[in-house]
């Protein structure tokens, strides 16, 4: 199982996820980001996107990254379509500051019987969108009532939300290319009342900003633009992610 495995990892150092979007660049450029992530020591690689053209290249691309890479293949769905047979498993999630249930609840009713067609391990999480000084394509399409860098105290109260409806992972997420990260107050906050491992992304534009997320309490951290931008910063996060000492 996936999700038991990094938890396992989890108890012993913090983790990295790269974010690949099939929409944003060639299947072979993917892929070669993908090659590098792994030799730079990502845990785990997340698909998705929220453009509806994200649908043309997913398979291909997972199937690509497979072939190079042991490590696992987890979907980040922005709809029922981006439902891949080839992923080894999926955050099932919510997005609970959206004010269209498309995106609290619709598309995990559509999608769930794929899921279970295709038996993909699924593993529920919390999503959460934060201002981030621009407008990202998931806060527009999504229609997230986007919550104040300012007023850690509302993101405790969805990650606790979270946490009792039983999800395994909370996300905080700031938004691709996001000019301001998830504040480390927040990040704090949201670690002293929760029990479930926080996912942060958005906005670790460098190593230094990396280091501030998992002093606050990030247990794992995302990132996706950085990769189609700077491989080379990309690698040296990866890196300073498994160096930090617990």
């Amino acid at each position: 199982m996936i999700y038991n495995e990094l938890t396992k990892k989890l108890q012993k150092e913090k983790l990295h996820l790269t974010l690949i979007d099939p929409d944003k660049q060639k299947v072979e450029e993917a892929v070669d980001l993908a090659k590098e992530a792994d030799k730079a020591g990502t845990d785990a690689f997340m698909i998705g996107g929220s453009s509806p053209t994200v649908v043309l290249q997913l398979d291909e691309v997972i199937k690509k990254i497979k072939e190079t890479s042991k490590k696992p293949v987890i979907l980040f769905p922005s709809s029922h379509a981006v439902i891949s047979k080839h992923a080894d498993a999926i955050f099932f999630m919510s997005l609970l500051n959206s004010r269209n249930t498309n995106y609290l609840i619709d598309e995990q009713v559509k999608g769930a019987p794929l899921i279970k067609a295709y038996n993909i391990e699924t593993i529920p999480m919390g999503y959460l969108i934060f201002e981030s000084g621009n407008t990202c394509a998931s806060q527009f399409v999504s229609d997230a009532k986007l919550l104040p860098a300012d007023k850690p105290e509302f993101a405790v109260a969805y990650a606790l939300t979270a946490q009792y409806l039983g999800m395994k992972n909370i996300y905080l997420e700031a938004g691709s290319g996001a000019k301001k990260s998830v504040s480390n107050e927040t990040i704090s906050k949201v670690k002293e009342n929760v029990n479930i491992p926080i996912i942060v992304g958005g906005g670790i534009k460098d190593k230094n900003v990396l280091r501030e997320k998992l002093d606050a309490g990030a247990d794992i951290v995302v990132t996706g633009t950085i990769n189609e931008g700077n491989h080379n910063k990309m690698v040296e996060i990866i890196k300073e992610v498994k160096k930090f000492k617990n």
